[in-house]
């Protein structure tokens, strides 16, 4: 999926500035404007699932379910192209013939800007494959403020072991 963003911008209206401070502001817009966008649009569970099934990544829940609202469920309401694009990827990178979402959107997760809830992160469940994958090709940073461990993809993404499954944030 592909989304393109225009901005325009009139520094002619601006008078009171100078070139460098109008560079430095458009730099700053842009840089912001990036971040934003970085990880893409939100997709149904639709739109996700057609782009996901097709590339070995099933989900998984102990409610057998997609509801967003239902904490048992594994939901991908809401959840953004580029943490799609990021699961694909990733997938692909390490080998595994399939791999298993276990988290999603759903109620139920922490709260904060790069959260579940707003299309960032998904948990994986843990395979050989892919935690071997995980230590072998990321760095390890600090452990994260609940103490677990956290490796960090050369794309910025962190793969946080929580025990019982990955926390991934695609950013």
């Amino acid at each position: 999926m592909k989304v393109d963003y225009a901005c325009v911008l009139h520094f002619d209206v601006i008078t009171d500035i100078d070139l460098q401070q109008q560079l430095t502001f458009l730099a700053t817009v842009l840089y912001f404007t990036t971040c934003v966008f970085a990880s893409g649009v939100p997709l149904t569970q639709e739109q996700a699932e057609a782009e996901l099934i097709p590339n070995g990544i099933t989900a998984s829940s102990s409610g057998n379910c997609t509801d967003r609202d239902d904490p048992t469920c594994t939901s991908y309401e809401g959840i953004l192209s580029g943490t799609v694009d990021g699961v694909i990827a990733f997938k692909q990178a390490s080998g595994a013939s399939s791999l298993v979402i276990t988290g999603g959107t759903e109620v139920g997760h922490a709260d904060g800007t790069f959260s579940h809830a707003n299309g960032f992160k998904v948990d994986l469940r843990h395979a050989t494959i892919i935690d071997d994958f995980i230590h072998n090709s990321f760095v390890r940073i600090a452990d994260r403020s609940d103490g677990f461990p956290q490796w960090q993809a050369s794309t910025g993404d962190i793969y946080c072991d929580e025990g019982t499954h990955w926390d991934v944030t695609y950013f």
